[in-house]
């Protein structure tokens, strides 16, 4: 496993993602959690409305069955979602006053002390940065939370906290070999194309600028939760390129597509969603992989994407 460093934490490249844990026994979570530890993994991602609310909860009961340390983990979570009962968004909320119960109601769940990055999940369009800035810092004094970050956030987005004095340090955001916004962009600048469309705002020039790491989320996915890019049917020169980079470097084709990511020096760190044991313990060969540039582009040109 290779490591990064958010702030001043050192932080595992690939990340265990609990979004789904709240489907799984307890028992089924502690497995993949070892395992994940067992292959140097040392951060876990949630979010108060994961689960609404169980995944929080059942990380917590995990994490002190398992007796880790806590000095030995970064915890991540987010907030700022309001959900319906169904799971329905009915909107945001960056107000200090919610930022700060969803903080209390985290560490409950969570068994712990403190978080070490709070992530506030998805732009909330009536968020009043200063208001912001004094929720972070009544949490950093209080000890409550080591590091603050975002999700899905524009470059002018982040800049506006900037300028209230708020300190991000990652931005976590989509990115896949079939979800490319990110870089489609920077590669037709200037043209006549759906690919110049700027959708991301320079999110990743402002980031690499800032010295913001990007957190990639759902790295096997395409559209909005519309499938796995790993179908054969549906994507199969993709999956014949990863399947080729996968028997080179003896590993999965499941990791050549984190190796992927991680080729790229804005991000820092990538995502797992996984529930299963094995299938956590071969993606984190994906850290100790290092594609050449010409693997880069050749995988990125099997999406159908072209270059100007």
């Amino acid at each position: 496993m290779k490591y990064c460093m958010l702030k001043d934490m050192r932080a595992s490249r690939v990340v265990m993602g609990c979004m789904r844990i709240a489907d799984k026994t307890l028992a089924q979570t502690e497995k993949v959690m070892i395992e994940a530890l067992q292959a140097g993994v040392n951060m876990f991602d949630l979010a108060d409305v994961y689960g609404a609310g169980d995944c929080e909860r059942i990380f917590g009961v995990a994490i002190r069955d398992l007796e880790i340390p806590r000095k030995d983990y970064v915890l991540q979570t987010k907030c700022g979602i309001h959900k319906d009962a169904e799971g329905k968004i009915l909107g945001f909320d960056f107000s200090k006053e919610h930022i700060l119960a969803s903080v209390e109601g985290s560490l409950k769940r969570l068994n712990t002390d403190y978080i070490d990055i709070l992530l506030l999940h998805r732009p909330d369009t009536l968020m009043d940065p200063d208001e912001v800035a004094a929720a972070f810092e009544k949490l950093r004094e209080d000890g409550k939370v080591r590091a603050f970050g975002v999700c899905n956030m524009s470059a002018m987005q982040m800049q506006l906290l900037k300028g209230s004095g708020v300190e991000i340090i990652a931005n976590q955001m989509q990115f896949s070999p079939m979800h490319t916004a990110l870089v489609d962009s920077g590669f037709n600048v200037n043209m006549y194309k759906d690919e110049s469309t700027m959708r991301a705002g320079d999110c990743l020039e402002y980031c690499r600028l800032r010295g913001i790491s990007l957190q990639a989320w759902s790295p096997f996915q395409y559209g909005f939760f519309e499938g796995s890019i790993l179908d054969k049917e549906k994507f199969p020169a993709l999956n014949a390129e990863l399947e080729h980079l996968a028997e080179k470097y003896d590993c999965t084709p499941a990791a050549i597509v984190l190796a992927w990511i991680l080729r790229h020096p804005a991000f820092a760190q990538t995502v797992t969603g996984t529930t299963s044991p094995e299938h956590m313990k071969e993606l984190c060969r994906a850290a100790d992989i290092t594609l050449t540039r010409e693997e880069w582009y050749s995988l990125y040109l099997s999406t159908g994407k072209k270059l100007p």
